[in-house]
């Protein structure tokens, strides 16, 4: 009898671990089964160096979504990237995307101004005003290199 009362609890603890698995299998995946807790909005930049899915979108400072996913459109030379926002979020149409640096060397994320006016975005908008990111590589050697002006100073090869 002691033998299988080994075998219950094992199998029970088995079990239990599986659902502890899956459990969190969802919840750091961001699936969600029941009911759809976010919205789609999307954003036009030229440029989105250095953004990866997965990273976050903030509004004041804090995280309301994530981007889920980028499409090319070579025909018109945009990146359309589609922003997950969590439900009650809410948009104006005069918003403003920007891809922001956490810290100096940090992850890119979207920063959004979430604008003002009297007219929301419904889910599947795009939000017209966008920001792309500044290349501190390309600013940093345009000033080492003599391309940027300071204070009404001329640059190299520009003349009078």
């Amino acid at each position: 009898m002691k033998k299988y009362s080994h075998e219950t609890v094992v199998g029970v603890f088995v079990v239990l671990g599986l659902v502890v698995v899956m459990y969190m299998t969802v919840k750091l995946g961001n699936v969600s089964f029941l009911g759809n807790e976010t919205y789609s909005l999307y954003a036009e930049f030229s440029s989105v160096s250095g953004l990866r899915i997965g990273n976050p979108v903030e509004i004041f400072g804090m995280e309301v979504g994530h981007i889920a996913d980028f499409r090319m459109d070579q025909q018109n030379q945009f990146v359309a990237v589609e922003l997950k926002f969590n439900n009650g979020v809410e948009v104006y149409d005069d918003a403003i995307a920007s891809i922001k640096t956490a810290g100096l060397i940090g992850d890119k994320y979207v920063s959004l101004d979430p604008g003002g006016s009297d007219e929301m975005l419904e889910p599947g908008d795009t939000i017209l005003d966008t920001q792309s990111p500044i290349d501190l590589a390309d600013l940093i050697g345009k000033y080492a290199f003599g391309d940027v002006k300071k204070n009404g100073e001329q640059t190299k090869g520009e003349e009078e």
